[in-house]
C-alpha cells in the first residue's frame, strides 16, 4: 500500500507526461458528443427515463465515432465509441419491443383506465384477467338476446363495454345495464362453482353492444389461484349487484315523497308472489276477516286508519306493541309482469286490515 502511494506521489511531482500541449481546441463534433453524453447521464428512471438516457447516449457515442474517425484519427477511439453506441441502440430496440408487447387493444385499454386503474390494479395483474377471457371482444346486434329466461345456462361472466342491455322477466322490464357493468353478476353469485343453473331473466340488447366474457371454469381457476384477483372480483361484483338493487329500489316510490327500502320485510307482500294455494276461497275468507274488523270514523283520513293498540303487559316495553291483524293477499300480486313503477303509497295499505309499514313510526319499531 505504501509502495503504491509513493508511486502516485512521484507521478504527481514529476508533472504531466505530455511533452507539448495542442494549442488549438478540438472540433465542434467532439464538444457536441460530450454535451450529449452529459444530457444522457442526467436521465431519470422508468420507461421514458430509459428512452431519454439511451437515446442521448447513442447520439453522443455516434458523435465520438465521427470525432475519432475524422479528427483524432485513432482506431481505438472509433472502435470503443462504436461499440458503446451499438449497445445503447440495442437497448432502445429492446425497450420498444417491450413497450409494444405491453400495449393492449383499445377496448381493453379503455376498460383498464375506467374500471381498474382507479382501484390501482397493477397492469400485469390486469393482463392476467384479460388473458383469461382470451382478449376477445364479442358483439350483440340490436334486439339480439344475450340470455333467455329459463333456457340459457349460467356458464360465463360478462362485462358490457359499450351499448345498453335491457333486463326483463316474463316481458316485464326490470332495469338497464350500462357500459362497464357486469351483465350477469347476480347469476354468478347465486351459484357455487360446482353448481349449474339457468338465467331467471332475459337480457336483450337495445343497441349495438360489445362485451367481454370469461368462461366460468377458467375464471374460477384464476380466482382460486390468485387471491388478489379473487378479492378484486368480489369487490367489483358486490358493487355491481348493489347498483342493480338500488336501480330496482328507485322504482319503488311514494307520491308523498317517501322512499322505501326493498330489504324491509314489510314490502314482501307487495313484491312477492301470492301463496301457492291462494285462490278465490282464500281471498273471500280474507275479505270476511277485513269486514269483521273495527271500522274507523268516517271523517278520519285513510292514511291514519288503524285499530287501537292493545294494552301492554307489565313485562312489555314502554312502546305499545303493534296490533295483530289479519293480512289479506295483495290483489293481482301473483300476476308477473306488473310494472313496479306503479307501486305507490296505496300499495302498502290497500286494505285496512293488512299489516303495513305505514302503521309504524320507524323501521326499528316495525322490526321489534
Amino acid at each position: 500500500m505504501s509502495t503504491n502511494s509513493s508511486t502516485v506521489g512521484q507521478l504527481l511531482l514529476q508533472g504531466s507526461a505530455c511533452i507539448s500541449w495542442k494549442q488549438d481546441v478540438e472540433g465542434a463534433v467532439y464538444h457536441l458528443a460530450n454535451c450529449l453524453l452529459l444530457l444522457g447521464f442526467m436521465g431519470g428512471s422508468g420507461v421514458y427515463g430509459c428512452f431519454y438516457l439511451f437515446g442521448f447516449l447513442s447520439a453522443g457515442y455516434l458523435c465520438c465515432v465521427l470525432w475519432g474517425w475524422f479528427s483524432a484519427c485513432g482506431v481505438d477511439i472509433v472502435l470503443w465509441s462504436f461499440l458503446l453506441a451499438l449497445v445503447c441502440l440495442l437497448q432502445l430496440a429492446h425497450l420498444v419491443y417491450r413497450l409494444r408487447e405491453d400495449t393492449l387493444p383499445e377496448e381493453f385499454d379503455l376498460l383498464y383506465k375506467a374500471l381498474y386503474l382507479p382501484l390501482q390494479v397493477p397492469l400485469q395483474t390486469y393482463k392476467e384477467i384479460v388473458h383469461c377471457c382470451e382478449e376477445q371482444v364479442l358483439t350483440l346486434a340490436t334486439e339480439q338476446t344475450y340470455a333467455v329466461e329459463g333456457e340459457t345456462p349460467i356458464n360465463r361472466l360478462s362485462l358490457l363495454l359499450s351499448g345498453r342491455v335491457r333486463v326483463s322477466q316474463d316481458g316485464q322490464f326490470l332495469h338497464y345495464i350500462f357500459p362497464y357493468q357486469f351483465m350477469d353478476s347476480p347469476e354468478w353469485e347465486s351459484l357455487q362453482p360446482s353448481e349449474d343453473g339457468v338465467f331467471q331473466v332475459t337480457l336483450t340488447a337495445e343497441t349495438s353492444c360489445s362485451y367481454i366474457s370469461w368462461p366460468r371454469k377458467s375464471l374460477h381457476l384464476l380466482l382460486t389461484k390468485e387471491q388478489y384477483i379473487s378479492c378484486l372480483f368480489s369487490a367489483l361484483l358486490g358493487y355491481d349487484i348493489s347498483e342493480k338493487l338500488y336501480t330496482l329500489n328507485d322504482k319503488l316510490f311514494a307520491k308523498f315523497g317517501l322512499r322505501f327500502d326493498i330489504r324491509l320485510p314489510s314490502l314482501y307482500h307487495v313484491l312477492g308472489p301470492t301463496a301457492a294455494g291462494a285462490g278465490p276461497e282464500s281471498e273471500k275468507g280474507d275479505e270476511e276477516v277485513c269486514e269483521s274488523s273495527v271500522s274507523p270514523p268516517q271523517g278520519t283520513p285513510t292514511s291514519l286508519q288503524q285499530t287501537p293498540p292493545c294494552s301492554p303487559s307489565p313485562a312489555a316495553t314502554n312502546l305499545p306493541a303493534p296490533p295483530s291483524r289479519a293480512r289479506m293477499s295483495r290483489p293481482n300480486s301473483g300476476i308477473l309482469g306488473e310494472d313496479s313503477t306503479s307501486l305507490v303509497l296505496e300499495d302498502f295499505e290497500e286494505v285496512s286490515g293488512s299489516e303495513s309499514f305505514m302503521d309504524y313510526r320507524s323501521d326499528g319499531e316495525y322490526m321489534r
